[in-house]
């Protein structure tokens, strides 16, 4: 078999994209279908979410992703491909209009082929909350912040241009069977296997047209989303990777936004600035979220009373502002941190200095379970403007939070916080 293409045939190169992209083409349509579906009953279901549903919706999310990734890699090769290759021409040419429909689908698909994937890329790497993609790559992209603006435009995009792919990939079987049943001529069989050729027509349509074509749908496509209000928040129900990270629990890989405080000045001290943290393991990739709802009343002398202590902290968090992205809900709900049930946490600990190592030691009490916490911290104060940071972590099932496995979300849960305060006068 050639390698390489001919003005009558395809050659064996040629012949392997084609194929290997319609086999994951025609995997990844059903499988993020099915996906979609099972989110939907986690997201649906009353009460804590069956674990080994989630585990599963979690997996073939991951799957989808990471062979959307492999088709736009397989994409850009098969184009770098097609255009050192002259390609065999059309049977039909002389039948125009024909012939700039095939065309146009050709484009079409070939664009699409690159812009489904890359949107679902890129609001895989802005968004906070996701199922991991199986590639070396990580989940994030170059010049591609965390913003969920970005990713509610991009995945409305990757809705809108996917089923621009499945209309094209429709037409492209069709007019293949065309040939095949009716025409009886070898368009079909010149991308099997083999070393069939297929006389072209005189007569071809060219690229300018259809290429304009194809470029006149896309635009056609976007201004009837518009108009739907589909960039605009509208009402729709097609963000399938916003479905599956509601069945994922705790995700999301996002630094924390900064938090707002109410903090009392009768401890001395008022917050100025501050971000509390949460940070997990899911599925093997680091999750982050954040409080945005939390109040810190702060002692704190710089000589030590003769019991040792430089003063004590009361920190009160409402557990219904945490945000973690499309998941925050979930994070929120039965079986995890139960906000209902549980409204706040409260962490009330002594402020000692022991071994020149600065520890806010006290009880955590989280849905509902006390447990005593050594919390380290560095201080830094000058001028009467402290910056305090720390981090610890804590078994989640010591607060019944999850469940009893390391399946979906690892058993250690890392708080952090950075603040900056001001000594009130």
């Amino acid at each position: 078999m050639h390698v390489h293409n001919s003005p009558s045939r395809y050659g064996s190169v040629a012949k392997v994209f084609h194929w290997l992209t319609a086999l994951l083409i025609l995997s990844l349509i059903p499988l993020g279908q099915y996906s979609t579906y099972l989110a939907d009953m986690i997201r649906l279901a009353d009460g804590a979410p069956d674990q080994g549903l989630v585990s599963r919706t979690i997996f073939l999310f991951s799957l989808h992703k990471s062979l959307g990734v492999a088709v736009f890699f397989v994409a850009l090769l098969r184009i770098l491909w097609a255009v050192s290759q002259r390609k065999p021409g059309l049977l039909n040419g002389d039948n125009r209009p024909e012939a700039l429909a095939a065309e146009t689908v050709h484009y079409l698909l070939y664009g699409s082929l690159v812009i489904v994937p890359l949107t679902g890329w890129v609001h895989h790497a802005a968004t906070t909350g996701f199922a991991p993609i199986w590639w070396p790559f990580g989940q994030s992209l170059p010049f591609v912040a965390k913003d969920e603006a970005l990713a509610e435009l991009s995945t409305t995009l990757h809705y809108i241009f996917q089923w621009v792919l499945v209309g094209a990939v429709a037409l492209h079987v069709a007019g293949a069977f065309k040939h095949h049943v009716i025409d009886k001529d070898a368009t079909l069989r010149r991308m099997l296997p083999g070393d069939t050729h297929g006389q072209p027509s005189e007569a071809q349509p060219g690229h300018f047209v259809p290429l304009i074509a194809a470029l006149g749908i896309w635009a056609l496509v976007l201004i009837g989303a518009s108009s739907l209000g589909w960039f605009s928040g509208g009402a729709h129900s097609h963000d399938h990777d916003h479905s599956h990270e509601h069945s994922q629990g705790v995700t999301d890989t996002s630094s924390s936004s900064m938090s707002t405080t109410e903090t009392s000045a009768q401890g001395g001290w008022m917050v100025d600035t501050g971000t509390l943290s949460l940070r997990v393991i899911q599925m093997g990739s680091e999750v982050v979220g954040s409080f945005a709802d939390w109040s810190a009343d702060i002692s704190y002398e710089d000589a030590p009373d003769t019991t040792g202590k430089h003063g004590g902290v009361t920190v009160t968090v409402a557990i219904a502002s945490l945000e973690m992205g499309s998941v925050s809900d979930q994070a929120k709900g039965t079986g995890y941190l139960d906000a209902a049930a549980f409204p706040e946490a409260v962490f009330k600990a002594d402020l000692i200095e022991e071994d020149g190592q600065m520890l806010a030691r006290g009880t955590l009490t989280l849905k509902g379970q006390s447990m005593p916490l050594d919390l380290p911290f560095t201080l830094d104060i000058q001028d009467d403007v402290a910056r305090a940071k720390g981090q610890i972590e804590v078994n989640r099932l010591d607060f019944a939070i999850g469940e009893p496995g390391e399946g979906t979300v690892a058993f250690g849960v890392s708080i952090g916080f950075d603040l900056t305060a001001t000594r009130a006068r």
